[in-house]
C-alpha cells in the first residue's frame, strides 16, 4: 500500500492549494535575522523574501501598530533600496522608523484614502521590481487581493508586508481569516528589562509566528530592534542558551 506521501492524489490537492495560494515557484532566497533561535524555526532559514508577507500588533498594539511598525521597520532596513510605504492616514512615525534603521531617505510615503487604494498602491510597488520591499497598512486582506499581491511580489523579487492595523480594538478579528501570505505574525509590547540606574531599557516584543507555510507557530520574546534593524535576544535568554550550547558565550550580528 503506497505511503500518503507517494499518493498521486494527495500530491495533486498539495500543488492545487498551493497554487489557490498564490505560491507558484520556488523561494529565491532568504533574509535570516541573524537570531539562531529564530531563524532555526523558519523554513529555509530566514524570511523568504519575494513573497508576502503579513505582521499586525497585539494587544493595544492591533490598534496604534507601533511595534508591529518597527518589527516591518527592522525587516525593510535590511533590504537595499527604497521601500514604499503605502497608508491610508498620514500617522507614520518616521523617527520611530529611523530607530529600527529605516531612515527617512529611503522612505517613499504613498496616502490612498482607503485599503482598495493602498492595495492597489502596494500592487503597482510590487510589480515595479526596483524597489527594496513594499509596506502597506491595511484592516483588510482578502484571499483574493493577497494572492495578486502574492503573485506580483513572486513576480518582480520584491518582499511585500502587509502591515494589518485596525482603527477600533474589536475590529481585528479579520486577522483570523485566511491569506496567501508565506507568514504571518504578530507582535506584543512587553515591559522592558529594568536598569540599574534610572531609566528605560531597551524595548522587549513577544514576536508570534502564527503561520507560515512548511513550518510550525512559535512565539519568542525578544528585544525591539536596534538602529540597524536586528532583533536582540534578551540577557537572560542569551545566558541560558550559552549554557545550554556548553557555556559558550555567543554574540549576534
Amino acid at each position: 500500500m503506497p505511503s500518503r506521501s507517494s499518493n498521486p492524489a494527495i500530491a495533486a490537492l498539495r500543488q492545487q492549494i498551493a497554487r489557490m495560494e498564490g505560491d507558484g515557484g520556488p523561494i529565491r532566497s532568504m533574509l535570516p535575522f541573524r537570531l539562531p533561535e529564530l531563524d532555526r524555526r523558519l523554513p529555509g532559514g530566514g524570511l523568504a523574501l519575494g513573497c508576502l508577507h503579513e505582521v499586525a500588533g497585539g494587544g493595544n498594539g492591533a490598534v496604534d501598530g507601533a511595534a508591529a511598525s518597527s518589527f516591518v521597520a527592522g525587516i525593510a532596513a535590511r533590504l537595499p533600496g527604497p521601500v514604499l510605504w503605502c497608508v491610508t492616514e498620514a500617522d507614520l512615525f518616521a523617527p520611530g522608523l529611523e530607530q529600527a534603521g529605516l531612515g527617512p531617505d529611503r522612505v517613499i510615503h504613498v496616502e490612498a484614502g482607503d485599503d482598495v487604494s493602498v492595495l492597489a498602491c502596494m500592487e503597482e510597488g510590487l510589480r515595479h521590481g526596483g524597489l527594496g520591499a513594499v509596506v502597506a497598512e491595511v484592516a483588510r486582506l482578502s484571499m483574493t487581493a493577497s494572492r495578486r499581491l502574492h503573485l506580483a511580489a513572486k513576480g518582480s523579487g520584491t518582499t511585500g508586508i502587509a502591515l494589518r492595523r485596525w482603527r477600533r480594538q474589536q475590529d481585528p478579528c479579520d486577522f483570523g481569516q485566511p491569506t496567501a501570505a508565506m507568514t504571518r505574525w504578530r507582535v506584543s509590547v512587553l515591559p522592558s528589562a529594568p536598569l540599574p540606574v534610572p531609566g528605560v531599557g531597551r524595548a522587549r516584543w513577544l514576536v508570534e509566528l502564527i503561520r507560515a507555510r512548511a513550518g510550525e507557530s512559535f512565539d519568542l520574546e525578544l528585544e525591539a530592534c536596534d538602529g540597524t534593524g536586528h532583533l536582540g535576544l534578551p540577557a537572560t535568554l542569551a545566558s541560558g542558551s550559552a549554557q545550554a550550547a556548553g557555556g559558550r558565550g555567543r554574540t549576534f550580528a
